[in-house]
């Protein structure tokens, strides 16, 4: 933990604690709004739900985001990595992928839009007219099965509403950052009512193309549609249609010889998806004694992802070393699900034993074409996997302030695979997840929960086809996780605390890692990025989230997450003992605090900082990103019918480190192995401008 980190995260949190005293004493006293989470099997409220989870609202009254990479800060122990033109890849507690060059991929952070699975394919997560994003940490064995091991992201966007509403808005900003959305909602009768959302953002990004004369070639273009349909039938049934499109035509150029924001290529990159997708979901009685949900859910996407490999132009090697690599999926994605609840009061044993029990099925198709230069010709393959699973959960009351809490999941995963190379394979895993909580109803509304949960991950297998055979396979994952909890909301909802302890240990760990071989015909190497198992390790920490409405002009917020993690018996390829090495993109802290004061009735100010120490970027070598503090501002003026918001993101123009890699790929120090990082966001400032109608 660096020193200047330390003084600056004391200082605001003493800022924080003494706001209340320089805080006008007259004001009426506010109050925090509790927040359902609709991620469990049942919705329950975030203050009473003994689980470690973050509710975030975009674009209420913060600087204006447009895509999920933007809040992740706001959660505890949750870190990105980029590589691409989004931050698609996310660790939770430091567990979690931190890029795709090759299927498969087997995601250890979930990702749900809307009841949608789109795990692994997280550019569509854009982020306009969303209502709240939900981050479960901790292993979801038992709720989502072996995409979630180390947690989920569910992303939900509002309802129809009950009255004919409407509203229009523009962003716009430095760096040529344009966007325009609209939304229309209302009734369509007495039972049905419907939701359409649509936004286009552009901007040019954030490096120069030195070579071309570009600003954009590390551009986002991205357009977002969405439409949400309900309608009752009778009194007891309710069915729900959510069609979404994010089309997503973003530019790659993101890595510089030099390290910084002046790139050199010839042939910069694209990351380009199209994701269609579609959800029908229905809920009903089924009986007196007990409600039935079901759904069906389909998600196509087209992925072209590519980049300039040399990152320079013909003619800067003097050989002439230059190569592209472009990689191009069609991956689709079907679900189905049913599940049965029993209604309050109405569950076993005379009602005292409140049951689910579900069953669930996904079938995944991806298709990958390779255009490398330095392919032995076309290279494609095909990889389908199912994942076929059944599951229960059980609670009770345990007198009058105690409950306990059983559930479990099975799980069979098959998967088969084949390319142009004649690489074939064809595993399957039986895995098997659980919980077991145990929770405590405090006077004055508390609550302390203990729990022990069980997540898995499927095994898989690893495709270059020049890995040693002893590299090509690798096993499942489990992770088992001990946490304990502590939520309360004090002076009459004013001030909202929630707490965690836990310590998951890992077994088989899936690990991401990386080897190199010389290139026939050139000065450079190849990179190959596989996956391997590592003994065993740890992660333990704190998560600390703290809400507090001084009065009706000032809220204060405070995340804070402490985060300890180690590989243990681990050897890695090259040989070298990481036995209490930190693993991976795993900060050992982070936070994000601030506050929001009302200067006036209609206008708002709102600060925010936000920081991560130095972390690892891979396991293969010693490169860290350095520790880091940005600062958010913004000030809101809302009008009766319109509002404006000037925004600022990292204020202070800090730079920060969002990926990185250690190998050898400039030829004036003779190819040598050496660090190589990709730049965060630096300053940006705009406005955004909201019309209601």
């Amino acid at each position: 933990m660096t020193i200047p980190t330390q003084r600056t995260l004391v200082l605001l949190t003493c800022a924080c604690l003494a706001a209340p005293v320089a805080a006008v004493e007259t004001a009426d006293p506010g109050y925090i709004e509790e927040v359902i989470v609709t991620a469990e099997f049942r919705d329950t409220g975030v203050s009473s739900l003994p689980a470690s989870v973050s509710v975030i609202r975009p674009n209420t009254g913060g600087t204006t985001v447009t895509h999920l990479e933007e809040v992740l800060a706001q959660a505890p122990n949750v870190n990105f990595a980029s590589g691409a033109s989004r931050g698609r890849f996310i660790q939770v507690r430091g567990i979690g992928e931190r890029g795709q060059f090759s299927e498969p991929l087997n995601s250890s952070v979930g990702l749900i839009v809307d009841g949608v699975d789109l795990s692994g394919v997280g550019t569509a997560a854009t982020l306009f007219d969303v209502q709240q994003v939900e981050v479960l940490r901790g292993p979801q064995g038992t709720l989502y099965g072996a995409n979630a091991l180390a947690g989920l992201i569910n992303v939900v966007t509002p309802d129809p509403t009950t009255t004919h509403t409407g509203s229009l808005r523009f962003d716009a900003g430095d760096y040529s950052a344009l966007g325009f959305g609209g939304v229309l909602s209302g009734p369509v009768s007495e039972s049905a009512g419907y939701r359409i959302a649509v936004q286009q953002y552009s901007d040019d990004g954030f490096m120069e193309n030195r070579f071309l004369g570009r600003d954009d070639t590390d551009n986002h273009d991205e357009t977002t549609l969405r439409g949400k349909f309900v309608w009752q039938q009778g009194e007891r049934t309710e069915w729900a249609l959510v069609l979404g499109r994010v089309d997503v035509d973003n530019g790659y150029d993101a890595f510089s010889l030099d390290n910084d924001r002046n790139t050199f290529s010839d042939e910069p990159g694209q990351d380009k998806q199209t994701t269609d997708y579609g959800a029908l979901s229905v809920s009903t009685d089924a009986g007196e004694r007990a409600e039935f949900e079901a759904s069906l859910t389909y998600a196509r996407s087209d992925i072209d992802y590519g980049y300039d490999e040399d990152w320079t132009f013909t003619g800067f090697d003097p050989i002439g070393y230059t190569s592209t690599d472009q990689y191009e999926r069609e991956r689709e994605t079907t679900t189905a699900e049913a599940r049965w609840l029993s209604k309050p009061g109405q569950g076993f044993a005379a009602g005292t034993w409140d049951w689910v029990f579900g069953l669930y099925a996904l079938k995944q198709d991806v298709e990958l074409d390779r255009n490398w230069t330095f392919n032995f010709g076309p290279f494609a393959s095909d990889f389908d996997f199912q994942r076929l699973a059944v599951y229960g959960e059980v609670s009770r009351p345990l007198g009058d302030v105690w409950r306990l809490t059983l559930g479990a999941r099975a799980e069979r995963h098959t998967s088969s695979y084949d390319d142009t190379f004649g690489v074939s394979f064809d595993p399957d895993d039986n895995l098997f997840g659980a919980r077991v909580r145990l929770e405590r109803e405090l006077a004055g509304g508390g609550l302390l929960y203990g729990g022990i949960t069980q997540g898995y991950k499927a095994g898989g297998f690893n495709l270059n086809g020049t890995l040693p055979a002893d590299l090509r396979e690798y096993d499942p994952e489990t992770l088992w996780n001990v946490e304990v909890g502590y939520k309360v909301r004090y002076l009459d909802d004013r001030l909202g605390l929630r707490t965690a302890v836990f310590r998951m240990q890992r077994d088989d760990i899936q690990i991401s890692t990386s080897t190199e071989r010389d290139l026939p015909n050139s000065p450079s190497t190849e990179f190959i990025v596989y996956t391997g198992n590592a003994a065993e390790g740890f992660n333990q920490g704190v998560e600390i989230e703290l809400d507090f409405a001084v009065n009706e002009r000032l809220e204060l917020f405070a995340n804070i997450g402490l985060l300890d993690t180690e590989y243990q018996d681990y050897i890695d390829n090259s040989g070298r003992d990481l036995d209490g090495r930190d693993q991976a993109h795993a900060p050992n802290f982070q936070f994000f605090v601030g506050g929001e004061l009302a200067l006036t009735e209609r206008l708002r100010a709102r600060l925010e900082l936000e920081g991560k120490d130095e972390y690892y970027f891979s396991a293969s070598h010693d490169t860290r990103s350095d520790a880091y503090e940005l600062v958010n501002a913004s000030v809101t003026y809302s009008g009766d019918r319109w509002g404006m918001t000037l925004w600022a993101r990292n204020l202070t123009d800090e730079d920060y480190f969002v990926r990185g890699f250690f190998f050898g790929n400039d030829p004036r120090d003779f190819y040598t192995a050496r660090p190589f990082t990709q730049l965060g966001e630096p300053r940006q400032v705009g406005v955004s401008v909201r019309v209601d109608f």
